[in-house]
């Protein structure tokens, strides 16, 4: 297990792992969020593809719908 640092807060996580499965590991569904990686805004069609490493840094927000 490594650190991934999210919304500054140390996360263990088994790395390397896809973006998609570190946001279903930590009960978020990857079509409700916007996430920034290591700085890059990432596209949710690249959730399946980016690789996280130890040390990264992620922001991740909720997306919620209302009026």
């Amino acid at each position: 297990m490594s650190v991934i640092i999210a919304n500054g807060k140390e996360i263990l996580a088994g790395v390397p792992c896809t973006l998609e499965g570190f946001l279903v590991a930590q009960g978020l569904l990857p079509r409700s969020v916007v996430v920034e990686h290591n700085g890059e805004a990432v596209a949710p069609s690249e959730f399946s593809r980016r690789q996280l490493q130890a040390g990264d840094r992620l922001e991740i927000v909720k997306i919620v719908a209302g009026g």
